[in-house]
C-alpha cells in the first residue's frame, strides 16, 4: 500500500515554491499526497524564521499531528529548522529535523528512518551542517492551481543586515543558471501556466554562486532578457528586488517589455537614513525615492509594493516620522510591515534602546492605515482604465478571482471560459 504524506508551509513565496518541488520529490517516489488536515503516514512542516514565535506555531502544529495521527512521522526543514535544530529535536512528536543541505533529500531520509527511531534514540533525528558548508542550488516551483507559478532563481544572500537570520538559515548567494530557469519555465508552460512570479533571497543577486562560484557569469537583467525572448509564459512578476539592485535599465526594459508585468515590490525598511544605517542596509531614502520615482515616470500605472519593519532599536518617534512622511509623500501603492522583533545571533539584538512592543504594535497600525489608503487610491486611479486580467481556474462560493497586469484584484461571477484565461476588463 502507499504511503501518505501531507505538507505544511509558513512563510515566504520561496518556501511554498520549495514545498511544492518536495511534494512531486516524493509523489515520484509513490507517496500519495493528502491535505495537511488529514490523516497521513508522513507530515513535512517547511518553516520560517522571520515570522515571530516559530517555536511557539511549530510545537502548536506538531501537537495537532500527535491528536490527529498519533503514529505519523513528523519531519521538520526549512529555515527554523537550520537555526535552531536542537530546540526542534526536543519538541515532542518530531521525529526528523533536516537542515538546508538536507531538504531536497527529504525521500532519501524518509526511506531509511522508521517511525520508532525516536523511542529508540530518545529523540528526534537531526540532520543538519553548519551552514557555510551549504553549497549548490536546488530549482524548485510552486503551482497554485496551474494559473500562476512561483519559480525559485536564486538562494541565500551575501548582505548582512543587523536584523536578519536569512544568510545563517539560507547560507551564501548562489543562483541557478539562466538555462536552468529556462528549463523550468517551459515546464510551467507545458502544464497550463499563464504567469511566473520569480523568488529569490536576494533576486537582484542573481549570477552570483552558480557552479559553487562566487563571481558572477550573469545577472539578473541578463535573465530577464532571456525570460522575455522565451515563447509560452505570457506573464512573467519580479516578486522582490533590493531598491540598490534595481537599475535603471531593468526598469526601462520592464517598462517596453509585453511579458513583465508593471508591478514591484522594492523593500524600504526605514525611511530614516539613521536608522537604514544602524540596520545595514545598502542604500539610503534618496536612492529609494529616485527609483520610484523612475518607475512611476516611465509607467504611472504601475504597482508599486513596499516592506517596512517598524520598532527597531533606536527608532524614536522622530524617525518614524521620518518613515511615515516618507512613505506618505512617495508614489507608492501598498505596504507590508513588519513588527520588528528580536532575533538570537543578530547585531540589532544587542542594540540599545529597545522600543516597548506596545509602541511597536501602534507604529504598525499607523502604517497599515496608510498602507490600506494608498492601495484605495492607487484602485481608484485605475478605475475606468482597461487592463489584462488574469483569472484564477478555481471559484469560491461561486466567485472568479483575477489579477490585472498591474496587481489591482478583480473577482466577478464565475465563467468556465475565463478560468486561466486573460480577459481585457474595464477597471
Amino acid at each position: 500500500m502507499s504511503k501518505t504524506v501531507a505538507f505544511h508551509t509558513l512563510g515566504c513565496k520561496l518556501n511554498f515554491s520549495e514545498t511544492s518541488t518536495l511534494s512531486r520529490s516524493l509523489e515520484a517516489e509513490g507517496f500519495v499526497k493528502k491535505g495537511f488536515d488529514e490523516q497521513a503516514d508522513v507530515y513535512v512542516i517547511n518553516t520560517c524564521s522571520v515570522t515571530d514565535n516559530a517555536d511557539k506555531e511549530c510545537r502548536y502544529i506538531v501537537r495537532g499531528i500527535q491528536r490527529r495521527a498519533p503514529e505519523a512521522f513528523v519531519v521538520i526543514t526549512g529555515c527554523y529548522a537550520q537555526l535552531k535544530p536542537q530546540e526542534i529535536a526536543q519538541i515532542e512528536g518530531v521525529d526528523l529535523v533536516l537542515g538546508a543541505a538536507e531538504k531536497f533529500n527529504l525521500a532519501r531520509h524518509l526511506a531509511e528512518l522508521a517511525k520508532d527511531h525516536a523511542a529508540a534514540n530518545g529523540g528526534a533525528k537531526i540532520c543538519s551542517c553548519d551552514i557555510e558548508d551549504v553549497a549548490g542550488f536546488n530549482s524548485s516551483y510552486s503551482q497554485s492551481d496551474r494559473t500562476r507559478a512561483f519559480l525559485k532563481v536564486q538562494d541565500g544572500c551575501d548582505y548582512n543586515c543587523s536584523f536578519c537570520t536569512i544568510p545563517l538559515a539560507r547560507g551564501h548567494s548562489r543562483s541557478d543558471s539562466i538555462e536552468g530557469v529556462l528549463n523550468n519555465m517551459r515546464e510551467l508552460a507545458a502544464g497550463g501556466t499563464k504567469e511566473i512570479v520569480l523568488t529569490g533571497i536576494n533576486l537582484g543577486d542573481f549570477g552570483k554562486g552558480y557552479d559553487g562560484g562566487k563571481t558572477k557569469e550573469t545577472t539578473f537583467f541578463d535573465l530577464v532578457q532571456a525570460m522575455d525572448a522565451e515563447e509560452g509564459i505570457e506573464r512573467i512578476r519580479i516578486s522582490s528586488i533590493e531598491p540598490n539592485l534595481l537599475s535603471n535599465e531593468i526598469i526601462e526594459f520592464v517598462a517596453n517589455s509585453r511579458k513583465f508585468m508593471p508591478h514591484f515590490h522594492i523593500p524600504l525598511q526605514s525611511g530614516s537614513n539613521e536608522i537604514l544605517g544602524l540596520m545595514r542596509r545598502r542604500y539610503k531614502r534618496e536612492l529609494y525615492a529616485e527609483r520610484v520615482a523612475t518607475i512611476k515616470k516611465l509607467m504611472p500605472h504601475c504597482c508599486i509594493g513596499v516592506d517596512v519593519i517598524v520598532g527597531f532599536p533606536g527608532e524614536t518617534d522622530a524617525h518614524f516620522k521620518e518613515t511615515f512622511d516618507f512613505l506618505h509623500d512617495i508614489d507608492i501603492s501598498y505596504l507590508h510591515v513588519f513588527t520588528y522583533s528580536e532575533r538570537d545571533n543578530t547585531l540589532a539584538a544587542d542594540m540599545k534602546p529597545v522600543v516597548p512592543v506596545h509602541v511597536r504594535n501602534e507604529r504598525n497600525k499607523a502604517l497599515r492605515n496608510l498602507s490600506y489608503q494608498k492601495m484605495s487610491y492607487f484602485t481608484e486611479q485605475q478605475h475606468g482604465a482597461t487592463r489584462k486580467v488574469l483569472f484564477e481556474i478555481v471559484p469560491k462560493n461561486g466567485i472568479m478571482e483575477g489579477y490585472s497586469d498591474n496587481y489591482v484584484k478583480v473577482q466577478t461571477p464565475y465563467r468556465a471560459d475565463w478560468a486561466n484565461a486573460i480577459v481585457d476588463w474595464t477597471l
